[in-house]
């Protein structure tokens, strides 16, 4: 008779550790510093640590051209957090540093996350698309990506390389190198 094989069941688990890249972007009340205070609170995310964080890109707005230009920036964490929490957890950080959401769709904004990757997953709900709807048309976004994550591969398949050689600059420009918290 066959030894039998007890199953074990395994304790609670903790949620995988995630690599998740954020696009940053803010045009009102003191651009730079939105950007450098929204670091800092990414250095104390609950869950989650901040690997890296590119230079400061200045961008010219997309849609009505009647704002400032933009500060963007790009941020690479490793998080447990579900999307969602994590979403839940940027959006409070938005509020903390006076974000008001508005139906204008690309209005200006005192700071604006956006989960750009979470891993490779692919996700499609009410409140969050992933990989981001803009990630693959955005120069604000694919440069500063690219500082930090230049072999990226995205859940498509598409090499990140591949699209920087397909999206103009439109003016992008490079403020500061590389931030720290």
């Amino acid at each position: 008779m066959p030894e039998q094989q007890l199953a074990h069941q395994p304790a609670p688990a903790q949620m995988a550790e995630h690599e998740v890249y954020l696009g940053l972007g803010a045009n009102l009340a003191n651009p730079v510093l939105q950007l450098q205070n929204a670091i800092s609170a990414l250095h104390t995310l609950e869950q989650s640590t901040l690997v890296a964080v590119s230079g400061l890109y200045g961008s010219r707005p997309m849609g009505p051209q009647d704002q400032p230009d933009y500060v963007n920036a790009v941020a690479k964490i490793h998080t447990r957090l579900t999307p969602l929490a994590l979403l839940d957890a940027l959006q409070q950080i938005e509020q903390q540093q006076g974000r008001q959401r508005k139906a204008k769709r690309w209005g200006p904004r005192s700071l604006d996350l956006d989960i750009l990757l979470y891993a490779n997953h692919t996700i499609a709900s009410e409140r969050l698309t992933v990989p981001h709807y803009g990630l693959t048309q955005r120069e604000f976004v694919l440069f500063p990506l690219a500082e930090i994550a230049p072999e990226l591969i995205l859940p498509c398949g598409t090499p990140l390389q591949t699209l920087l050689k397909q999206v103009p600059l439109n003016g992008l420009e490079k403020l500061s190198e590389p931030c720290s918290g």
